[in-house]
């Protein structure tokens, strides 16, 4: 039975907004590494993190403490659009305008827009905080999802001013359980290949065709133990339970020398 959620906070975060689809118990967390403690420690049976962008590509804290920190479960996915809003203080207008507040991802995907209406773009740690600090100056903006105006009594002036339109983060829930088969699952691996064997990724990629299994996403980072080393993230459809899996997942640690399952979950 789910109790509280963790979730990257502080509330009106798209994050809150992915959290919101899984309960109303939750609790917001000032980083990723907390949110990811607070499940492993038990305070919360599920937490929720970002972890990649349709833009801006991977969220590496993510990542990284998958791999190396901590020994969690994707329990599921939730992917939402990101449509990044210009608020203001009530009655406030574009040519009042001066300086805009947001997290440094969403000002990364509204140049177009900030650099059209010739506005200050500052970093905030979180779209927001960004809202909060704006409060009761008209001069000020922030860039932030709807959640945003009802918390801090302000109003959108416009709409929708991302760059790009297919503009989505896709968020994972994390539990310390396992999720059981439902017949349409998605398998999260991590692995690292010997670097003295020549052609290593590509017979690791091999495994997955000869076994008619589709890849979803490949994603590398550095292992953090030298410039050249390198960890693979790979998703691919099945479930870790299912036979052709198994025999996969065998055949990659013979031919690896790391390997973790991140989990095996309900596709999105």
């Amino acid at each position: 039975m789910i109790s509280l959620i963790s979730f990257l906070g502080p509330k009106g975060t798209f994050t809150h907004e992915a959290a919101s689809n899984f309960g109303k118990d939750l609790i917001p967390y000032c980083t990723i590494p907390a949110v990811m403690e607070s499940v492993s420690n038990g305070e919360c049976s599920l937490g929720i993190v970002p972890i990649e962008n349709s833009i801006e590509g991977p969220v590496g804290i993510t990542l990284d403490s998958l791999a190396h920190k901590f020994d969690l479960k994707i329990f599921g996915e939730i992917i939402i659009p990101i449509n990044q809003n210009l608020v203001v203080n009530p009655g406030a207008k574009m040519e009042d305008i001066k300086d805009v507040y947001s997290h440094a991802q969403a000002i990364a995907q509204c140049q177009e827009f900030i650099a059209e209406h010739k506005i200050q773009p500052h970093y905030a740690v979180s779209t927001a905080n960004a809202a909060k600090n704006i409060v009761g100056d008209k001069s000020k903006a922030a860039i932030g999802n709807a959640k945003v105006v009802d918390l801090y009594d302000l109003e959108i002036l416009e709409s929708n001013i991302q760059d790009t339109d297919n503009n989505e983060t896709r968020f994972v829930v994390l539990s310390n359980e396992a999720h059981e088969r439902t017949g349409k699952d998605k398998t999260s691996i991590i692995f690292s290949i010997y670097e003295d064997r020549p052609g290593g990724l590509y017979h690791i990629l091999g495994i997955f065709e000869k076994n008619n299994i589709n890849l979803t996403k490949i994603e590398s980072r550095p292992s953090k133990k030298g410039l050249g080393k390198y960890l693979f993230f790979v998703d691919f459809n099945g479930h870790q339970d299912d036979d052709v899996v198994q025999n996969i997942l065998k055949e990659i640690k013979e031919n690896t020398y790391f390997l973790k399952v991140l989990g095996s979950y309900p596709e999105f």
